[in-house]
């Protein structure tokens, strides 16, 4: 089947499985629309899952789903100002922050489901309080013009960051402001011979390895695509989903999987504790990690899906079966230990590192 036929043919069954639900559903129709609440990011991911994804369960169980747009912070504040009445049924966070508000006990336990036990082991949070329902990983991105002019081969390890040949031509993302600087600086204290408990290893040999090669620490991302244009970034931390939103602007840059490993980071989603509709909140969740939502959003909003089996059609089929291989090796973070320490490290490496 090509790309429009397949899309046509999911497009379809999605409908179809919700038109049946309404005929079935018949004289009940008429009963009061309940609303669901569910907090994330606005753009490209708002707009994949409300034009493409909620309206098939929306039909399935006569209920309104309204997308509360915002970064991951600004949910969580949002979750925890409403803990004994909370105005979300859902949320979607960063792993990192989702484990915090599972701390906070703002999350209740998603309850069994056979979509829940097809996705990949790495999306399941301990006790299955939250799930993960896209999927990315932080590994390093390279500048594929100047590699070429050089004669220099893809890198391979989180240790070419300390290459001498790259002085002056790594740019490295804030420890404090980016997932993507703090993942980089916790994988080459690994191989230090820390753990995500202990960063004494990373700490002391940064300023030796990697810190004479780094250009600039940047806060976000933000300014990679114009550095790889004046040809001052040849090496920094990247997802492969960031690599390829660059390479359709033109932007010469290419993804390499770590032999180390890459880290994940996943977007994960958890019903809100004590929410007013704890059984419908319980089913939206499950929708949400089903193989045919999870295509939709691949397709509509290139989330990458955590369910290995929704199907993928064209440049999603390349990217799933990349990002299938990838996860062979990906490392998880232990985000208990790195936000308990956070603040102190933070502190610690804007004074001692990006001074």
């Amino acid at each position: 089947m090509s790309h429009s036929h397949k899309s046509r043919f999911l497009r379809r069954a999605l409908f179809g499985v919700a038109a049946a639900a309404a005929l079935a559903a018949g004289g009940a129709a008429f009963a009061q629309t309940k609303t669901l609440y569910i907090g994330m990011n606005g753009g490209t991911m708002e707009k994949a899952y409300t034009q493409y994804v909620f309206p098939a369960f929306e039909k399935l169980n006569n209920v309104k789903v309204v997308v509360v747009p915002g970064t991951s912070s600004d949910i969580l504040a949002k979750a925890q100002a409403n803990k004994d009445k909370p105005q979300m049924h859902v949320m979607f966070l960063d792993d990192g922050i989702m484990v915090r508000a599972i701390g906070m006990g703002l999350c209740q336990k998603q309850r069994p489901s056979p979509a829940l036990a097809e996705i990949y082991p790495a999306a399941r949070f301990k006790d299955d309080m939250a799930s993960g329902v896209s999927l990315g990983m932080t590994g390093l991105a390279y500048n594929t013009k100047m590699f070429k002019e050089k004669g220099w081969a893809a890198p391979t390890s989180w240790m070419d960051l300390a290459d001498p040949k790259f002085k002056g031509k790594v740019v490295f993302q804030s420890m404090s402001s980016s997932s993507f600087g703090l993942h980089g600086f916790l994988m080459f204290n690994r191989i230090q011979g820390g753990n995500d408990k202990n960063v004494e290893p990373g700490f002391k040999a940064w300023p030796t390895t990697i810190g004479p090669n780094v250009l600039e620490y940047i806060p976000s991302s933000a300014k990679i695509s114009e550095m790889v244009q004046t040809g001052e970034a040849a090496l920094f931390p990247l997802t492969p989903t960031a690599v390829a939103a660059l390479k359709t602007k033109g932007i010469p840059v290419d993804y390499a999987q770590p032999k180390e490993g890459s880290v994940v980071l996943m977007v994960g989603q958890c019903v809100i504790a004590n929410n007013s509709e704890p059984e419908l909140s319980q089913k939206l969740a499950e929708f949400l990690l089903s193989p045919l939502a999870q295509a939709n959003v691949l397709q509509f909003g290139s989330q990458i899906p955590t369910n290995p089996k929704a199907p993928a059609v064209g440049e999603g089929a390349q990217q799933v079966a990349e990002i299938n291989k990838w996860m062979k090796n990906a490392v998880t973070i232990d985000w208990d230990s790195v936000n308990a320490n956070r603040p102190a490290w933070n502190a610690r490496w804007n004074k001692t590192i990006e001074r």
